[in-house]
């Protein structure tokens, strides 16, 4: 149904990420206000419009990534949601969900892995500016890899996209029902 739609697969890949950010936001506001309830959690945004540049640079990399590789569920279908949750928890450890990925605790090697992440990056950034109340001037790097990172995956993200597409056509996976 979506590739015969006369509109881009990226448009139609937007339209979902962004009905999937309201239930996501609405979670995550949720979880903030009773993190900070329950664990007394100090928060000193000091420049909300640097946290919120950083939030929406890290959305828009992690976009531009999460695109480039639902090229491979259009061409493999349900077999590549097995791949996703193989990655999913080492991508979690490695990004620096569960602690501060820049601690003097984490190996170097573990510290270069992580940085070819964007959540890395993003959430480094948004550590620095909510907990620790620095400003744009202690986090331009966390800034310019973000950009960097959206500015390169997203042509990435636009040529993955035709290459499966295309070769699904010629293999003729893309019209086979319950792969």
């Amino acid at each position: 149904m979506y590739l015969v739609a006369p509109i881009s697969r990226m448009a139609i890949l937007l339209g979902m990420a962004i009905g999937g950010f309201v239930n996501t936001a609405l979670r995550a506001i949720a979880i903030f206000i009773a993190g900070i309830l329950i664990f007394q959690v100090p928060i000193a945004i000091n420049d909300p419009l640097t946290a919120l540049l950083i939030f929406f640079l890290t959305i828009g990399s992690l976009y531009a990534l999460g695109m480039m590789f639902s090229s491979l569920f259009m061409l493999y279908g349900r077999e590549a949601w097995h791949t996703a949750n193989l990655l999913q928890e080492p991508i979690q450890f490695l990004s620096g969900t569960y602690y501060p990925t820049t601690s003097q605790v984490v190996p170097h090697l573990v510290q270069l892995l992580s940085s070819l992440i964007p959540l890395t990056f993003g959430l480094d950034g948004i550590r620095k500016v909510a907990i620790l109340g620095q400003g744009i001037s202690d986090v331009w790097v966390n800034i310019l890899a973000l950009v960097v990172f959206t500015s390169i995956l997203l042509p990435l993200a636009r040529l993955a996209l035709r290459y499966m597409e295309n070769l699904g056509k010629k293999e003729g996976r893309l019209t086979l029902r319950w792969q």
